[in-house]
């Protein structure tokens, strides 16, 4: 791949801050009137499960970079609002994994959408801007932060929800990045 023309970095990172921005408000819209009210940070732990499937709350803390107890109070937050809810192991009752609830899966399903029709008319009203080199900068850098793309664990495939937590060498058992929201 050709070296970037000189000064682009500071460019494409005033872009990317600026684009940021306007995505995090976006996200944070897409929230709004979908059942129970929840944070982006609450959406991101759904969306960890979405991804990886059943966890157990210090799994989704560290996937999360967050203090396993702040992982767990914001777990008991959302089995309140009935957005996951606990398993027990048979084989160690001391483990207790979570996963999405039914309603759970349709809160991340919804605000998906409605972030997908956001994007769709923005992408609509700036579609002259748009190149297939924009379009794979994007996804480069999405997977360069470690994202996963939406339609590897979204759309209706509930086998994403259940799935086993996969292995990363070094990282435990809580598999690739997960997407956030």
């Amino acid at each position: 791949m050709a070296d970037p023309p000189p000064g682009i970095e500071g460019e494409a990172v005033a872009a990317l801050l600026a684009a940021s921005g306007a995505l995090v408000g976006l996200a944070t819209r897409s929230l709004a009137g979908t059942g129970p009210e929840i944070t982006l940070s609450q959406l991101r732990t759904l969306v960890v499960l979405a991804v990886r499937g059943p966890q157990r709350a210090a799994e989704i803390a560290a996937e999360l970079g967050v203090a396993p107890s702040a992982g767990t109070r914001m777990c008991d937050r959302l089995a309140a609002k009935g957005l996951l809810r606990r398993d027990r192991s048979t084989d160690d009752r001391r483990v207790v994994r979570l996963r999405l609830s039914a309603a759970g899966a349709a809160l991340v399903d919804e605000v998906f959408r409605r972030r997908r029709e956001a994007l769709s008319r923005i992408v609509a009203d700036t579609a002259g801007h748009w190149c297939p080199e924009a379009v794979a900068a994007l996804t480069a850098f999405a997977v360069a932060a470690g994202e996963t793309p939406e339609r590897q664990w979204c759309h209706g495939r509930p086998a994403a929800r259940e799935r086993a937590p996969r292995q990363r060498a070094g990282h435990g058992s809580t598999g690739a990045q997960a997407s956030t929201a």
